[in-house]
Parts: C-alpha cells; structure tokens; sequence
C-alpha cells in the first residue's frame, strides 16, 4: 500500500454509496459509524493534530467532500472542499470523572446521535482526555460511503505508526487538488462524457452482444442455463430469509443507541475454528448466536431460526484502496443449534455457498436506477431491504501487531457500526491477537445491555469449550 493518492478509488460514487449517501437523513437508513482506539496514555495536542495534517496530506480524500448533482441522473462524486480547514473536523473533549468505559460510551452514543455536516467531507476526529488510569481515546466518525471495514483497515494502516515515533516531516498534498465542481457544473460535466463516450460504448455493447449471440447459436442450451441460474441466484438474495422473526427483536422501530464492547482472545477463537474445521468468521458468528440464544432462553422466548444480515467482501487484490466493496447477504441462523461445532459448520456451509451466487452484487447492478429516484422512495425501500433482518453480524480483518496513533499505543480497537432498521448490529475487528467487538443495540429491542454482554460471553465460552475438549485426555477404560 504505497499509492496512498488511490486511497478512496475513483471521483465518482458508485451506486452503491450513492444509495447509502441519499438515504442518510433518515435515521432509519443511516449509514454513520464510528471507530472507536483506546490508547494508552493523552498524546501530546499538537502532535495529535499535526497526525491529522500529515493524513490528510498523504490521503486526498479525507479533504474532499460529496457534490450532488443539480439533478439526480448522474452519481454523486467527490470533490475538493475549497473551504477545507482541519479545524472543523479534528476536536478534543475531556470525560467528567470517573471517566471510566460507560462515560465513554455514552459519549459515543451522543456522537452517533448527531448528523455530519453533509456539505463538508463526512468525518470527523475527535481525542478523548480524562479516561481513568490516564488512558485516552480516539473517535474516528465517518460516513459508510467513504470505505468499508477493509478499506477502513487499510486507512489505518496509512494514518498510524508501527512505532512511537512516525519520523519524517509533514509533506504537501500528495496529489494536485482538482478543480472544485458545483452541483451543475457536475451534472453537464458527467453528462458530456456519457454523450462523447456514447459511439464507444455502442460499439463496445455490440461486440459484447455479438459473442454472446455466437456462444448462444454455439452452446444454447449452456447460454440459456446460465440465464436461468442468474435468474434463481437473484431470486433467493431478494427474498427475505424464510423465518419468522424475532419476538423480542423484530419491529421495535427505535432510532436510538445503547454501545457496548467486548473483548474475546483471537487465538481461542482460531483455535476453536480450527478444531471445527472452520474458519475464525465461522467461530464467531457461532459464538455470538450461542449468546442470542442464552439472551432469548433468557427471557423465556424459544427462537428456532433468527433472520441475520452479513457483509460479503467482493474485494479483490488489484482494486484501488478504500471505497466500498461488498454485498449484503442474509442467512436464517440456527439459533436454537446448542452445538457449538454444528453452529460453526452451518455458519460456514452458508458463507460458501453465498460467495458462489451468481447474483452476489446484484445491488451494483440494480442500484445506478434506484439512485435516481426521489430521496423519499430511496429512504423506504432501503429501510424495507434493511429491516428483514433482526441482527446484523460483522467481521473485519484488522491490524496483527500493534500501532501508534501521537506517539501512544492503541490498546484497544471497537468498531461501532451504524444499525440500519435492525435490533443490533454486532461487528468484531481482530487487534493484536484480541476480537475487539463493538455493539450497536436498541434500546427499545435491548434494554438490558449488560444481560446480552453476558450472554455473548457465555456464547464465546460455549465455542472454546469446543477446543478444550478436544484436547482434554481421556480417562483410561477400566478392565
């Protein structure tokens, strides 16, 4: 990751991001997160912001903000903020005593309460003083259509140290500032291209049509089968998962954030993966149905199946860095399995199998006609696609060794996801050999947090068992 002017991918949205973008003035279809760092101690105010100056350099789109079209028949795209000044997104705060992690969080949940400034590029950076045992913490707010989890990962790699001291200078701007575009001039300007790319793009859709014509007079009945098998692929990423939903879970329609974090050890969970012949994503999902499923025997309510929601990364090696690559898929959990090994093998056969759907990013392809609708109609039928599930699941690869943010180590890494019309989403980044969670629940679906943290516990304890069983000696026959 040496091109760090690639970061963020092209100047125009995709559709995809479009999609998230338009929909975000509805709390419903909100697509802001944030990222939260425990370091280890206060870093030092100016070589904070000095960090932010060297990032911000290094990262031209962290200066760039989201022009919307006059009229919505092009994509969004972004552009040079002429009036960018750091200030206004790089802030400190200090924590009332005890300044301890529930003060903390509740500054988060505040946090997500309030919009970005959507005529500036959406993010913010805000440093955290008073936390007790002199510890500090860092939010990193953004908006969904800046990058996933994997081109957040890849942001940070660029933005923090591997040692306490980053060395080196602040550099100038790692790439010449465009020209900044007006909500009409980038509607002519896309326009434009689409009329003189049009004889070239004919003639490229031609010739596309052209070899697909001779593969079908040459194999009609392969030709023809693929159609159809694109046709049931779409067909089943549509339909919502087959299962009734939740009692304690579904329709609670609150917009509100109640955040909790835990830590699981990494090792432990890739140990019990393996055991199963699953992955690290398989054991955790496991694990954390396990705990839904004590949170709901909990309050007397017997669920077979709950309909989840997962991302699937359709990043590929040679793709720009940062942006969005992925799809949504959704999966009728075992939630009532109490084998742990089951769990995680069900919880991988659906993985595999969802990554071989010919219709895996179907919404790339339907998205360019749903962006051009009115926010209004955009807002409802993401809020009707994002709510047939009653929990978002998540996982992201994150950073095996330790880093540095001002000097300071981070000690702690929590992603904190939006909850798009679910009951809760729960999203894992793996840091230094510890599965940092990060949970965004309803109040109003949740309100006994600390019930469902235990409960997650007893899930993730459920899944080591697996592994110390395993290597348990067994008792020797008597004769």
């Amino acid at each position: 990751m040496t091109d760090t002017e690639t970061w963020g991918g092209a100047s125009d949205m995709s559709a995809w991001e479009a999609l998230m973008w338009r929909s975000e003035p509805d709390p419903r279809t909100r697509s802001t997160g944030i990222l939260l760092e425990v370091l280890a101690g206060e870093p030092d105010w100016q070589r904070f912001r000095e960090a932010h100056v060297r990032t911000t350099t290094r990262v031209p789109r962290l200066r760039e903000r989201v022009v919307e079209p006059l009229v919505p028949l092009v994509q969004p795209a972004w552009a040079p903020d002429p009036h960018f000044d750091l200030d206004h997104h790089v802030h400190s705060l200090r924590l009332h005593d005890p300044g301890d992690e529930q003060a903390l969080l509740a500054l988060c949940e505040s946090l997500m309460r309030r919009p970005l400034d959507r005529a500036r590029p959406p993010w913010e950076a805000i440093l955290v003083t008073g936390l007790s045992g002199g510890r500090a913490a860092y939010l990193f707010k953004f908006h969904h259509s800046l990058t996933d989890g994997l081109g957040l990962i890849q942001l940070l790699t660029l933005a923090h140290s591997s040692t306490a001291d980053p060395g080196g200078a602040v550099i100038g701007l790692a790439a010449a500032p465009g020209e900044p575009l007006t909500a009409a001039g980038l509607l002519g300007s896309r326009l434009r291209r689409r009329l003189t790319g049009a004889p070239t793009e004919l003639v490229r859709r031609s010739s596309g049509a052209v070899r697909v014509l001779g593969r079908s007079l040459a194999d009609p009945v392969r030709t023809t089968g693929g159609v159809a098998r694109y046709a049931q692929s779409l067909s089943r990423m549509l339909a919502p998962p087959d299962v009734d939903r939740s009692p304690l879970l579904r329709g609670s329609g609150g917009v509100g954030n109640r955040l909790i974090v835990l830590d699981v050890p990494l090792d432990q969970l890739r140990a019990a993966g393996k055991a199963a012949g699953a992955s690290v994503n398989d054991a955790f999902v496991a694990a954390v149905l396990g705990g839904l499923r004590r949170y709901h025997e909990h309050h007397g309510a017997s669920v077979e199946r709950l309909p989840i929601g997962m991302p699937v990364s359709l990043r590929r090696d040679n793709d720009p860095l940062g942006g969005n690559r992925f799809a949504g898929a959704r999966f009728a959990a075992p939630l009532s399995e109490r084998d742990p090994v089951v769990r995680m093998q069900l919880v991988r056969e659906f993985v595999l199998e969802v990554r071989e759907e010919p219709a895996i990013g179907f919404l790339d392809q339907i998205s360019p006609t749903l962006t051009k609708l009115p926010a209004s109609v955009i807002i409802e039928l993401s809020a009707k696609l994002m709510t047939a599930s009653d929990v978002q699941i998540s996982n992201i690869r994150g950073l095996s060794q330790p880093v540095f943010l001002a000097g300071q180590e981070i000690v702690g890494m929590y992603p904190l996801g939006p909850r798009p019309g679910v009951a809760a989403m729960i999203a894992m980044i793996t840091y230094a050999g510890t599965c940092c969670l990060g949970l965004n629940v309803d109040p109003d679906a949740v309100p006994d947090p600390e019930v469902l943290k235990r409960c997650l516990s007893e899930g993730f304890d459920e899944v080591f068992e697996t592994t110390r069983a395993a290597t348990r000696p067994r008792r020797a026959a008597r004769g």
